[in-house]
């Protein structure tokens, strides 16, 4: 029997006390969830599956672990150790111990060894990274990805206990986000004498709430959800496409855009149209999914221009970003295009077409190797990240990543911005020659190698 089965201790969690006990716990962990999405804990588990639906119950499973009941502090452990504790080995007991003693926290993972260990950073408390012991987890994991666990130690080493929760990028903030509205609750008194490890004690179903909030939210989507953009219209794709003007030449029409501040070049013949000023989104149904694209720096984009042959074209999500994108190029362009020409399609008749469009690739009459399409993503990925080192960034505060990683206050914004960019990448599929670009030169260039951590 493995030193950590904990299936003598699960049976005797069939107790009548510590099962109303454990119940108690569990409604705490997943009921938010349940009233909100209007579920019962049956039909969780057959959304979720077997593996999420056993992750949650263990989530529930060790926060009843680590807490004390009634006016003597009763602990399952403990209780369960003082009356069959002789039916364990000295193994098993020790990582019932330190398992009651862990903490539920949010982790930042790096220095990932497929199947063997990674580096783990305590996002709540200030401690140093430790490294963990971890065979399973490591084979998905990504750098800078983001989990919700309980790092248990025995022995000398850090394993993880079996309750783990993987959160993206933003599911994370929220939970930190969540966190801290939870601290402020309690009061700035209470938190200045607050120990991290009894305020995560009290707090560890806002980890799986947060989880399921998001999870469900996606999950439960409809099939064909209504989508609109950030102003709050309907999305609806516009193509616009001016034939440029006898007399004049793409190299003219280049220059005009390069006075527009909205537009941001990628390359001499293709523009991004981002948003300078955020607009207020308008009401929309309950039902309503937000569809827009951003920027590595978080910048909001519009829609795109480009240049073929004897035409310029813009290309937007929305009727309204149509009119305003037709009315910023009409005034700059004047004299060298002539009267456009529109194509709308629905989400439906964009599918439709891309579908009996074929792979993009099926007509191109040579095929780019695997070390060929990695040079050219490295190439490619290296001219726009030497650029965006001297561009403002949203995530920034709108400051250059240089002058940001200048200062002592602004250096630790700049390293999550990095981290962000790298998760982002690395989680694009083991194929994809984006997966495997290398941002340690971006460290290095601004100073910040000791935050890679």
């Amino acid at each position: 029997m493995s030193a950590h089965d904990l299936s003598r201790l699960m049976k005797f969690l069939r107790q009548e006390e510590w099962r109303a006990r454990f119940d108690a716990v569990m409604e705490e962990h997943v009921g938010a969830a349940l009233d909100a999405f209007d579920l019962d804990f049956e039909a969780l588990a057959e959304i979720l599956g077997p593996h999420w639906s056993g992750t949650i119950w263990g989530c529930a499973f060790e926060d009843l672990i680590s807490r004390t009941f009634g006016p003597d502090d009763e602990n399952l452990v403990d209780a369960y150790l003082k009356r069959r504790g002789w039916n364990e080995k000295a193994p098993a007991k020790a990582y019932m111990k330190a398992l009651r003693d862990a903490r539920m926290s949010l982790y930042e993972v790096s220095e990932i060894v497929p199947g063997q260990s990674m580096r783990a950073r305590d996002m709540v408390r200030d401690i140093e990274p430790v490294l963990v012991q971890e065979r399973s987890a490591t084979g998905s994991l990504k750098p800078w990805d983001r989990i919700g666990a309980r790092i248990v130690t025995v022995n000398g080493k850090n394993i993880l206990a079996g309750g783990l929760l993987a959160f993206s990028h933003q599911g994370g903030e929220a939970l930190l986000s969540a966190i801290a509205d939870a601290l402020a609750d309690q009061g700035a008194e209470i938190l200045d004498t607050l120990d991290p490890d009894l305020m995560l004690a009290d707090i560890a179903p806002i980890f799986t709430s947060t989880w399921l909030f998001e999870t469900l939210g996606s999950t439960l989507a409809p099939d064909e959800p209504e989508l609109y953009t950030s102003e709050g219209d309907p999305v609806l794709f516009h193509t616009v496409r001016w034939p440029i003007a006898r007399g004049a030449t793409q190299a003219m029409v280049a220059a005009r855009l390069a006075d527009i501040d909205a537009l941001q070049p990628e390359g001499a013949k293709f523009w991004n149209w981002l948003e300078t000023v955020p607009a207020a989104p308008a009401a929309r149904g309950r039902d309503g999914l937000r569809w827009d694209v951003a920027m590595d720096d978080g910048a909001r984009v519009l829609g795109n221009i480009d240049m073929k042959g004897r035409f310029v074209r813009l290309s937007v999500s929305s009727a309204a970003r149509a009119e305003r994108g037709r009315a910023l190029l009409e005034a700059a362009l004047e004299g060298l295009v002539e009267r456009p020409l529109v194509e709308i399609q629905t989400i439906e008749q964009m599918r439709q077409a891309r579908a009996e469009e074929g792979p993009l690739d099926a007509a191109a009459p040579d095929e780019l190797s695997p070390e060929q399409a990695a040079s050219l993503v490295q190439a490619m990925m290296d001219q726009h990240y030497r650029k965006a080192l001297d561009l403002p960034v949203g995530m920034l505060d709108d400051k250059t990543p240089r002058a940001m990683a200048s200062t002592d206050a602004g250096r630790r914004k700049v390293a999550e911005w990095l981290k962000y960019l790298e998760n982002r990448s690395a989680s694009q599929g083991p194929d994809d020659p984006m997966a495997q670009y290398d941002f340690g030169w971006m460290w290095r260039e601004l100073g910040l190698e000791s935050l890679r951590r």
